[in-house]
């Protein structure tokens, strides 16, 4: 989760929702994602809203702690489904992510899970994944989620080189995360993810190819592979601005993208998602989907976002203040908005371009309608049969994709 929150407007004391959020909701899956604010050690490029021990002493006290997190997790999911009422909707996905959510007992991440099932139940097919640091799992606490009801496990791989991780922050060890998928499917799972950094500073072609072929080799049924942004705030930014490192490059990145493409496509993979890759339909990370078409999630932790139908808020940053809100008895929620018609048809432009099977050209206005045809003439979208009716990325309009929906939002 961005640590960074928007302005909005306040959030009601109990949380409650505008009576239109619920109109329709039962065509729409609904998820939950859990967020878990807890860090070993704060990677050097990570904006992300988590927390080390050293951060949190003296800043919230027992509140604040990660050994009753679940329990105060769990008071948030209850709060859901007072605020949801008679919502008769199975949860679709459970995303517990962070931060580092392997750093709790696998028996608190369960007891999670468990809100979830006791207070919404889960959908038969339900996917349920969580984000795993290599280090801090073994196969008896994989084979634990697993037993659990846990079905899907990504695990944060960013290199195969000890040089990249080095300048990431990265604290394994290269290899562990190979061996984390074998132990992942030994224990039952059979979607694995591995997570990929491509443009690091020092990072080579060669290294790049490096890195792929290692995630491929270990098995997964899913690769997700993201550009180094620097952030402000960082570490790594503050190592860039004193030109310790270099910048990072938007060519690198480009031909750093069209390696990971064409490798992953030759082992197998097919891109749904501009930065995932999956070697089946069933591969595929439904519980992202549901962010990029829009769909209904509630987010559960310091700083989580949710958005149920166009009505979009956030949660209070800091744990201590997140277990105090719910301890009191009200709503952790900062702030909220309520989207027009024309927010969520801008956001599904945003959103839905960078999947595989594109937006509906119906969204586009007549400007937008002009700027997709003259992006087919240039190549960045795909004509013939499967871009019928739909804008649909080509590979160098992936390449593009900012500009492209730039252009057909207008």
């Amino acid at each position: 989760m961005p640590s960074a929150l928007p302005d909005g407007e306040p959030m009601p004391e109990d949380g409650a929702l505008p009576a239109s959020a619920l109109d329709g909701a039962a065509s729409r899956p609904l998820g939950f994602y859990l967020h878990v604010p807890y860090c070993a050690t704060r990677c050097g490029y990570c904006d992300f809203n988590t927390y080390t021990a050293t951060e949190l002493r003296g800043s919230g006290g027992v509140l604040a702690s990660r050994d009753n997190y679940a329990q105060t997790l769990a008071d948030e999911v209850r709060l859901a489904r007072k605020v949801l009422g008679d919502d008769p909707r199975p949860v679709r996905t459970v995303f517990v992510g962070g931060g580092t959510p392997t750093l709790l007992a696998a028996r608190d991440l369960v007891a999670m899970l468990a809100a979830v099932r006791d207070e919404f139940g889960l959908a038969d097919d339900a996917e349920i994944t969580t984000e795993a640091n290599p280090e801090s799992v073994d196969e008896a606490y994989l084979s634990e989620l697993r037993e659990s009801g846990f079905n899907r496990v990504s695990f944060g791989m960013q290199s195969a080189k000890q040089h990249v991780l080095k300048v990431l922050d990265r604290t394994h060890t290269p290899g562990r995360p190979e061996a984390c998928v074998a132990e992942a499917r030994a224990a039952g799972f059979e979607h694995v993810n591995l997570d990929l950094i491509y443009g690091t500073p020092g990072e080579t072609d060669d290294d790049w190819r490096a890195t792929l072929d290692s995630a491929i080799g270990a098995g997964p049924d899913h690769v997700s592979a993201y550009a180094l942004i620097v952030e402000e705030g960082t570490q790594l930014a503050r190592r860039i601005r004193r030109g310790e490192v270099p910048m990072t490059d938007d060519d690198v990145h480009a031909d750093r993208y069209l390696i990971a493409d064409e490798v992953l496509g030759n082992a197998g993979f097919s891109w749904y998602e501009v930065s995932n890759w999956a070697t089946s339909e069933s591969g595929r990370c439904l519980h992202n989907e549901l962010y990029w078409r829009g769909a209904d999630w509630w987010g559960a932790g310091p700083g989580a976002h949710s958005h149920v139908g166009g009505v979009r808020w956030w949660n209070v940053k800091h744990p201590g203040a997140y277990a105090g809100a719910l301890a009191g008895g009200g709503s952790p929620g900062a702030g909220r908005e309520v989207l027009s018609d024309e927010d969520r048809r801008v956001e599904r432009i945003l959103l839905e371009l960078r999947l595989r099977e594109g937006c509906p050209l119906s969204l586009l206005r007549e400007a937008g309608l002009a700027a997709s045809v003259r992006a087919r003439d240039e190549g960045l979208l795909e004509s013939g049969p499967y871009g019928e009716g739909r804008a649909v990325l080509t590979l160098r309009g992936r390449l593009l994709a900012d500009a492209v929906v730039r252009d057909l939002v207008d």
